[in-house]
């Protein structure tokens, strides 16, 4: 069989769908199957010139706001790179992105089309202040998933958290498979360390949806009750100048080191002891299954995919989100007890292991694949 993985980032981009799909797409090529990516460069940008229309709804009434013409023109460049690039029939395309799918759907309209909802794009607006809850453009973005519906051979999405979360924009979210991401445990080496001072690490892009000035503000009550710590942040965005003076006013500037984006941070997280991630909101959260692999304790908020992943007290620790003292509280437990911390880090490594393989994924896939383009060899 033949696909095409279409995503919306190049692959060396970051977040879990980047880090993912390369190593499915080598995993299924050692199998035998053909397999290649597909995605928009960044330099693309105001090419395309086509109309875009949709099926089940009219854009018209959005069309003004900054942020639904960029979408409608990131889809017309999507459609120009691709009728630029691919001149060849694959027997199947499992887009990873609405755009990447709808113009899939347009440019290949007799090709079976599987579609992965990996995050809401317009929770993350509202929760980063960028548009209104209910606003034209939260109406705009939700309206696509309807479209997709209707487009995609089957949908997917990576937690029962973000298929409960689809429920009330389609028609049958009965009908939305679930996969929860998976991990090549080769990219993983934990390693057996003992660190003077607790060594905490969050791995993310700087936006307010990560709750990052709730980290801040937890490590500075931390700080108020005399334990010693270093805090790690790795990745960039918008919010990094605001942050650095968040720690300036907390006084926490010489505990905290800002590393900026790095493009393999699991090779860097083994050496750490605890994994914190305070986000507002979560499809799945890739990189907490990562940091489990990489034998870290786990402190993270009580949110979608999160709380999937996270037995609270068992294999990790949950809190509510928005709530520094909390998140303090939490933060202290692991720091203060060293067996305890240790305990919950190898829980979660095991979960991990067993529950986000690569090749359970891969088995997942191939399943969805085969019953959507049956292959007389299976």
């Amino acid at each position: 069989m033949n696909i095409l993985q279409a995503l919306f980032f190049p692959p060396e981009q970051p977040g879990g769908v980047s880090s993912m799909v390369p190593y499915i797409q080598e995993r299924f090529n050692k199998m035998g199957w053909q397999m290649e990516l597909f995605s928009l460069p960044k330099r693309i940008r105001g090419k395309g010139q086509e109309d875009i229309a949709f099926d089940t709804f009219d854009p018209a009434p959005f069309i003004g706001s900054l942020i639904v013409d960029k979408y409608l023109q990131t889809c017309r460049d999507y459609v120009w790179w691709t009728k630029l690039r691919i001149k060849k029939k694959y027997d199947l395309i499992h887009a990873h992105h609405p755009i990447a799918a709808l113009v899939m759907k347009r440019v290949f309209p007799e090709t079976p089309l599987l579609m992965t909802i990996h995050s809401s794009y317009e929770r993350e607006l509202i929760l980063n202040g960028k548009i209104a809850e209910g606003g034209d453009e939260h109406r705009f973005l939700t309206s696509i998933y309807g479209e997709l519906e209707t487009k995609a051979d089957r949908l997917m999405t990576v937690s029962e958290s973000f298929r409960n979360y689809l429920a009330p924009y389609i028609e049958r979210p009965e009908a939305v498979k679930v996969i929860p991401n998976g991990f090549d445990e080769r990219r993983f080496k934990p390693i057996s360390h003992e660190n003077a001072v607790v060594q905490l690490i969050t791995v993310c892009r700087l936006v307010p949806a990560k709750g990052m000035d709730v980290l801040l503000r937890a490590c500075a009550g931390l700080k108020e009750r005399g334990y010693s710590f270093m805090l790690h942040i790795i990745g960039d965005g918008p919010i990094r100048t605001e942050l650095e003076q968040l720690a300036v006013e907390l006084q926490l500037y010489d505990d905290i080191i800002f590393y900026g984006y790095m493009l393999h941070p699991e090779e860097f997280m083994p050496f750490f002891d605890v994994f914190v991630l305070p986000s507002r909101a979560e499809a799945f959260g890739s990189v907490f299954a990562e940091a489990a692999l990489c034998w870290l304790a786990l402190i993270g908020t009580n949110v979608g995919g999160i709380a999937e992943q996270i037995d609270d007290g068992v294999n990790g620790l949950l809190v509510p989100p928005d709530d520094p003292d909390a998140l303090c509280a939490a933060l202290e437990k692991v720091i203060a007890d060293p067996d305890y911390r240790y305990n919950m880090a190898r829980a979660a490594w095991a979960k991990a292991k067993k529950v986000y393989s690569l090749q359970r994924v891969i088995s997942q896939l191939k399943q969805v694949y085969n019953e959507t383009v049956p292959s007389p060899s299976e």
